[in-house]
């Protein structure tokens, strides 16, 4: 039998070359499959560690959880970022239970809104006290109680539960080795968004001052403020976080919160034209390209929408 090593001395030398190229080539597949899956974002509902003790449950649109959730593991508790949904709250509460057995004793709402806000009551029963800003507390106080009464049939086996500390502009949770900072940075998407900042770690939770999938945003709650919305984007940016996590879609990094900025701005900027033109909302809702603001603006009939809230915002000023 001849070696193997016999056989490739005496290979010709084009033979040689052909093999050096098939070599180079399945390195190159081989270096593009691991880069594919080290940068791919966490599928529906996977739980993803971001950091040592910080975690991120990814929607689940099929069980009806749309909003993205996170929870940080300190020494003695944890804290949730995001209620969702009753069902969300739930099935995020079994996913925490996997990855720690301490207790929950806090949730942060970023906003009042039903998919980040409504499953507050199945986190209190589990010991929490429920977090927000000082704006979000009063936007619950007064827009939940209607939003929870057109959902009641769903809402069958749990009860509103308000937030139970509310800060002005900020609050701190550390313990030496970890550091939430939670800060108050709308009227923006609502009068009382907030965002959590870990600074050691580079990571942001936005709620949904960004959202990083194909549907746009939703600027027509009555106090939306798409300029200020903007403004706590340009803020975010001056963070240069690492991570962002949005509160809908895929993780990404400061290019979300530019990308998101771009868009609002297209939308600001084209109403603003239009009604200097004379152009009506349903013009513009029809005539107004956001195409070119990639997944953000990819999808006219949701692009619509937006548009006419922001008219109906920019019309009588």
């Amino acid at each position: 039998m001849v070696p193997a090593f016999a056989l490739l001395t005496f290979a010709s030398c084009d033979s040689l070359k052909g093999l050096m190229r098939r070599a180079i080539v399945l390195f190159l597949f081989a270096a593009l499959l691991v880069l594919a899956l080290q940068t791919a974002g966490p599928g529906p509902g996977q739980v993803h560690q971001l950091a040592p003790d910080v975690y991120l449950r990814q929607a689940d649109p099929d069980k009806r959880i749309i909003a993205n959730a996170g929870w940080v593991v300190f020494r003695d508790y944890v804290l949730v970022i995001d209620a969702n949904y009753p069902w969300g709250a739930r099935a995020i509460v079994e996913d925490i239970r996997k990855t720690t057995n301490k207790p929950i004793r806090y949730v942060f709402d970023t906003h009042y809104h039903g998919d980040h806000a409504h499953g507050n009551s199945v986190f209190v029963d589990a010991g929490a006290t429920i977090v927000c800003s000082a704006e979000c507390a009063a936007e619950s106080l007064r827009k939940n109680p209607p939003a929870w009464e057109r959902s009641a049939a769903e809402y069958r086996d749990v009860r509103l539960e308000h937030p139970q500390i509310a800060f002005p502009d900020r609050m701190a949770f550390d313990d030496g080795a970890h550091r939430v900072e939670l800060i108050k940075v709308g009227p923006g998407h609502t009068l009382g968004d907030s965002v959590a900042w870990l600074p050691k770690e580079g990571i942001l939770f936005t709620g949904d001052l960004c959202v990083n999938r194909r549907s746009g945003n939703n600027v027509a709650d009555a106090d939306a403020s798409p300029e200020g919305w903007v403004r706590a984007l340009d803020g975010l940016m001056n963070f240069n976080p690492r991570t962002v996590v949005p509160g809908h879609g895929f993780l990404g990094g400061k290019e979300a919160l530019a990308g998101q900025r771009a868009y609002l701005q297209a939308i600001i900027d084209g109403v603003r034209s239009g009604i200097s033109r004379g152009q009506t909302a349903d013009q513009l809702a029809e005539t107004l390209d956001l195409g070119g603001h990639g997944l953000w603006g990819a999808d006219k009939a949701r692009n619509a929408p937006s548009i006419r809230a922001v008219y109906a915002k920019l019309k009588n000023r």
